[in-house]
């Protein structure tokens, strides 16, 4: 999952949400220097990683991009669910989603100083470009699939990959419908567990 579904997967707790979205730029022990609180935000981005791996539909939600970008197919599909999660009535209108991205940029800025040096300087030009919206958007899908390919290391075959999310649009809709339900099930049960401990 990427930054969008990560920050709905928060469930509207603030600590969560900052330990959620910056757990990609924390490494090794580093995490316990954390707040209670953010380092199960950070354990719960770990776990949903893991869930989305190892689900079916993504499994075959990778096949579609595999053959222009080999591993880092993962990647983009985190970016295609966010996409079909920014679509998704059943979970957040348009009206919602504008009103969630600034909920979740306000509370990242709250915590700007505890941010890791890397997520902080990128929060800004998530803020401005607002990203977490513009995942409603094909041309939004282009542009984070860039960024992947910017910040990966032998990454070609980008835009055959977006190419292919574009001719496989209603199957990969299909996998974010028979997997989505399932993450929000696995990581509303999974912050209770850390909530309750």
């Amino acid at each position: 999952m990427n930054y969008l579904a990560h920050a709905y997967l928060s469930f509207h707790h603030p600590d969560i949400l900052v330990g959620n979205m910056i757990s990609d730029f924390i490494k090794g022990k580093k995490q316990y220097t954390y707040p209670i609180p953010i380092q199960y935000g950070i354990r719960l981005h770990r776990a949903i990683d893991t869930f989305t791996d190892q689900h079916p539909a993504t499994r075959e939600a990778k096949a579609y991009l595999q053959p222009a970008v080999g591993a880092y197919a993962g990647a983009l599909i985190d970016v295609v669910y966010d996409h079909f999660l920014a679509l998704d009535e059943t979970e957040l209108t348009e009206v919602a989603l504008k009103t969630f991205a600034a909920e979740v940029y306000r509370q990242l800025q709250k915590q700007e100083e505890i941010l890791p040096e890397k997520f902080a300087r990128m929060l800004p030009y998530m803020i401005d470009q607002n990203w977490l919206y513009h995942y409603r958007f094909t041309d939004g899908v282009e542009k984070s699939f860039g960024g992947v390919a910017r910040r990966a290391l032998y990454l070609t075959g980008i835009e055959e990959a977006y190419q292919k999310f574009l001719l496989h649009y209603s199957k990969l809709r299909d996998c974010y419908q028979g997997f989505f339900p399932d993450v929000k099930k696995f990581a509303h049960m999974q912050l209770a567990e850390f909530l309750n401990t």
